[in-house]
């Protein structure tokens, strides 16, 4: 299976994310993608704070256009949403599915939220549920799972998407930029793929307040595939036979003794 990873600068103005993440899923099937990855905050993205004001509906212009695209080319998409919430005051953080007929797939409302170094993601979004069913999708052979950006500092997120069937960990992110920052969404990234026997695909968001950085894991913690702090685009080959591999020889998820369950 072929994974685009689409890092891009999306800005807060939402008419003009949905050409650039439009033209994102072109380059990657262009490239012979067949899932493409566009980070956190996809649909709209204000470093001060994407929040209510950035938020669109299901039916909205971000997702209409991307489920055309996505249709025309034939691929799969995952992508991160502001999405209102009805009765409540703030938007919710997710990733949607779009497959590649052009029909939602579904979606994953970010559970943890970014309220750390000194920033309150909880004041603009409503955390998902943690008992809602995990998003894992199925495309070229291959089950993922999804998370987004601050949950991949959380190891049971990406233990209860595996105990789930997934064998790729996808995570959309806008990771902010800081002393320490690239280097700890690298170890994380490593950590959570190493552990659970499988490849990690984390695309980052470019341009100001977030450190881009898009990387892809294999099932024994290496990084295979890295990109640098702006816009960019690349396409992967994960293959499946790597994750069967690695867990023959490393039987690490049969010898737990723990289970994970939300609370």
């Amino acid at each position: 299976m072929r994974v685009g990873l689409a890092q891009v600068a999306t800005p807060r103005d939402a008419a003009a994310a949905v050409r650039v993440a439009a033209d994102a899923v072109e380059a990657c099937a262009d490239d012979g993608a067949h899932l493409v990855v566009l980070p956190e905050y996809a649909s709209a993205f204000d470093p001060r704070g994407t929040g209510p004001g950035d938020a669109q509906e299901l039916d909205g212009p971000f997702l209409t256009g991307l489920r055309r695209v996505a249709r025309d080319r034939g691929v799969d998409v995952l992508a991160g949403v502001t999405l209102t919430v009805p009765d409540e005051q703030r938007a919710s953080n997710a990733v949607v599915h779009v497959r590649a007929d052009g029909i939602l797939g579904g979606d994953y409302r970010k559970v943890h939220l970014f309220d750390a170094f000194g920033q309150r993601e909880s004041d603009r979004l409503a955390p998902g549920d943690p008992a809602a069913p995990p998003l894992v999708v199925d495309v070229g052979g291959l089950r993922l799972g999804v998370l987004t950006c601050f949950d991949l500092r959380f190891p049971e997120s990406a233990r209860r998407l595996v105990d789930a069937g997934a064998e790729v960990i996808v995570v959309p992110a806008a990771w902010a930029v800081g002393p320490g920052k690239v280097e700890q969404w690298t170890v994380l990234a490593r950590a959570r793929a190493l552990e659970n026997v499988a490849w990690l695909v984390a695309v980052g968001m470019a341009g100001r307040g977030v450190c881009g950085t898009s990387l892809v894991v294999d099932p024994v913690g290496t990084v295979v595939e890295r990109l640098g702090p702006g816009p960019a685009h690349v396409v992967v080959d994960l293959d499946p036979a790597r994750v069967a591999d690695a867990r023959r020889r490393n039987p690490a998820l049969e010898l737990r003794r723990y289970e994970v369950r939300p609370r």
